[in-house]
């Protein structure tokens, strides 16, 4: 999407080692890791994602390793990440609590979780207007059922973060607007997260 490339960058600046990157997509954040990452591990279930994500990973600078698996059962060893990345995904996840569970078995202890995502507006009046807006949208493309692979957009990530035990180091919320044009802005947050 449009604009996005900046908070792609600030989400992945300074990590290192080894990092598990969960659902991502076309592999877009690929090219915006740091030199001093050794490993991205990109878990992907979708086979149309995997194939545009094997294309992103021979064009970046950082060795990615595609593998086939879901969030809420990461194909990782225990401990075995020096951070995970968490990238307009957990909006989509089934259930938040178990993706975050194994986003913090993978990390080492004091392993980093960077985090871009998708929230629920503080603002009352918003807060009901992006879950209803996407549930017609939603139900138009999938004969009626709401949670058919999409976005809801009216999860509160931070607390579900939080909750799974992880400690949140820093945490900005803002709004995007891809264009002028669309409106309402969306709001999103992103952070560091320690395990």
């Amino acid at each position: 999407m449009a604009g996005q490339r900046q908070f792609r960058r600030e989400t992945l600046a300074d990590l290192s080692g080894r990092v598990v990157e969960v659902g991502a997509g076309n592999g877009l954040n690929f090219e915006h890791y740091p030199a001093s990452v050794t490993e991205v591990v990109a878990v992907e279930p979708e086979p149309s994602y995997a194939r545009r994500q094997n294309e992103a990973a021979a064009a970046a600078s950082v060795p990615v390793r595609v593998v086939d698996g879901v969030a809420d059962a990461l194909p990782i060893d225990d401990g075995s990440c020096d951070g995970a990345v968490a990238s307009l995904v957990l909006c989509t996840v089934p259930d938040q609590a178990v993706s975050l569970a194994e986003l913090r078995r993978v990390l080492r202890p004091d392993g980093e979780l960077r985090f871009y995502e998708h929230v629920v507006s503080q603002r009352p009046a918003f807060a009901r207007f992006p879950a209803r807006g996407r549930r017609h949208a939603l139900a138009a493309r999938s004969g009626g059922d709401e949670r058919s692979g999409g976005c809801h957009p009216a999860r509160d990530t931070l607390a579900a973060i939080q909750q799974a035990g992880f400690v949140i180091e820093e945490c900005r919320r803002f709004d995007f607007r891809p264009t002028p044009l669309v409106a309402p802005a969306t709001p999103r947050i992103l952070g560091v997260a320690r395990a």
